[in-house]
């Protein structure tokens, strides 16, 4: 991940609903959300929802496909798995002689 892809994920996360949103979403696992499920979970409005979901997707840090007549977002696992590695990437490098990264970056398991 290159340092815009990097500002503009982080862009998106830095705001609270959004946040809320993709938190959600990760926790729902790769089978992802309907967007009611997220509105009636959440209280957000539809448009509000509209919106915030467009940001994320937008920012490559959500999915969305279609199954039926319902449409499901999910969080991009892969993307985010990037933005935890840019994040961590130089992590300790100046004391790597005396010191192990404090953080080890999680490995999620996406379909």
């Amino acid at each position: 991940m290159d340092t815009n892809s990097a500002v503009e994920c982080l862009n998106a996360l830095a705001q609270g609903t959004r946040l809320t949103v993709f938190r959600r979403l990760v926790r729902a696992g790769p089978e992802g959300l309907c967007p009611s499920a997220l509105q009636r979970e959440l209280g957000v409005s539809p448009s509000a929802l509209s919106f915030h979901l467009k940001a994320l997707r937008s920012a490559g840090l959500a999915k969305v496909r279609q199954s039926g007549r319902q449409w499901f977002y999910s969080a991009d696992f892969d993307a985010m798995q990037r933005l935890i590695g840019f994040l961590m990437e130089n992590c300790c490098e100046q004391s790597r002689t005396t010191l192990t990264p404090c953080v080890e970056p999680p490995s999620c398991a996406s379909s």
